[in-house]
């Protein structure tokens, strides 16, 4: 490393790191306590309102029509049994960024609904929110090659 990088590691090189080590270990030995906040046989809605009752402190959820309409599609069409990962705003609970931290009684609007049928979750998008595209189920890169004469394929 040259003298005028920066050595992000530095601010962990103590002495409490193995300290922190070990104990990092024996938590990760111990018996998981993890759970959904939802029963796995919950509805969609009932799933994307324990979310938004439970983790998010919130009074109720809202959807209009079409989302709604979206949300039993889904249902009906068998993918009721996913799991509900939420996209939102980071600096509150609620779903309107200037309402900071973490408020309670609030309503969430789910503005529109996805599927990730390839990671086998659905997404409920709250508030104004912009989100990544998603991944196919097979990368670009497995048709990317090198021949030896070190033309690259499969690029398009």
């Amino acid at each position: 490393m040259s003298s005028t990088a920066t050595d992000c590691r530095a601010p962990w090189r103590s002495t409490a790191a193995p300290e922190l080590a070990r104990e990092v270990v024996r938590l990760t030995e111990e018996p998981s306590r993890f759970r959904f906040v939802y029963p796995d046989n919950a509805t969609l809605w009932d799933k994307m309102k324990a979310i938004a009752t439970e983790v998010y402190h919130a009074s109720d959820i809202t959807a209009d029509t079409k989302v709604r309409a979206q949300i039993r599609h889904l249902q009906e069409s068998g993918y009721g049994h996913y799991p509900v990962c939420v996209a939102k705003t980071q600096y509150s609970f609620s779903t309107d960024p200037k309402l900071r931290g973490a408020p309670a009684h609030h309503v969430v609007n789910i503005r529109e609904v996805r599927l990730a049928a390839g990671a086998e979750f659905v997404i409920m998008i709250c508030g104004d929110i912009m989100t990544m595209p998603g991944l196919p189920k097979v990368p670009a890169a497995n048709n990317i090659d090198v021949d030896s004469d070190g033309r690259i394929t499969g690029l398009f």
